[in-house]
């Protein structure tokens, strides 16, 4: 893979994207309707959907796509594929909340090497670069060229005061008594993908989720998050989370800043 084209291409399907998403954000309706998994989908989705896959497919050809919108028509995986969520959070776009993100992360046997993640109605935009390092970048977000960018650390986490991050939509009483293992300092909920942006930022350390995800939701905060140094782990046993599964679900996971002294499920 160009890993220099990769992140040129993804950076600016992201931000095509987020303006459609917004286009339609910003209208006084939109179209909501249900999938056969009872979650909603919005034109948003679709239409954000169709501009990331038109461009994937004519920029890398050869790279096995799987998409939220489309991903029942993927019968098997492969080894190396690109993987998107075009618009992560349709609960908080259809409750004009902003915390909804556009999605899109390369996987190599299993890993995410390479992600952008794109919050339009909070104007944030991170990614990974070419060599695997990851800028939030800021600035008037010009398709064809690069504004001012910030490169990404986590935090040195304090155990005895830690900043934890939550979901917003999903946030239940097995994620409430996991956090209440360790001690906090500052406790924030946020949507989407944003959470594992959160930890990349260093605005927090550890993002427990024990609830249902699929791999387009997490794929591309993980590859920020681990192009900041940070890590993310399978909630039962700690070992490393993974992609390229049968049914592309996730097994409740941990996102967070080495140094974190994990507690035990």
């Amino acid at each position: 893979m160009d890993y220099a084209k990769l992140t040129e291409v993804i950076r600016r399907l992201a931000l095509e994207a987020g303006d459609k998403i917004m286009d339609i954000y910003d209208a006084d309706d939109f179209d909501v309707k249900v999938k056969s998994d009872e979650s909603p989908v919005t034109e948003a989705d679709e239409a954000a959907d169709a501009l990331i896959s038109a461009g994937l497919r004519a920029a890398f050809p050869d790279v096995a796509l799987v998409t939220e919108e489309q991903s029942a028509s993927h019968s098997e995986t492969a080894n190396t594929f690109l993987i998107v969520d075009p618009l992560d959070g349709t609960k908080e776009f259809i409750k004009r909340r902003g915390d909804f993100t556009v999605n899109i992360a390369y996987v190599v046997d299993g890993k995410p090497q390479r992600g952008v993640v794109y919050a339009p109605a909070k104007g944030r935009l991170f990614y990974t670069q070419a060599d695997g390092t990851t800028v939030e970048e800021t600035g008037d977000f010009a398709k064809d060229s690069v504004g001012a960018t910030t490169p990404l650390k986590v935090r040195t986490p304090d155990n005895d005061a830690l900043y934890v991050v939550a979901s917003k939509s999903h946030r239940d009483q097995a994620t409430d008594d996991y956090i209440a293992k360790y001690k906090t300092a500052d406790m924030k909920s946020a949507g989407s993908s944003l959470k594992f942006c959160l930890v990349a930022t260093g605005e927090a350390d550890i993002y427990p989720r024990v609830g249902r995800t699929m791999e387009w939701d997490t794929a591309a905060g993980h590859a920020v998050l681990l192009g900041a140094g940070g890590d993310v782990i399978r909630f039962d046993d700690h070992t490393p989370l993974t992609y390229g599964k049968e049914d592309f679900a996730n097994p409740f996971f941990i996102a967070y800043a080495p140094g974190v002294e994990l507690k035990k499920a």
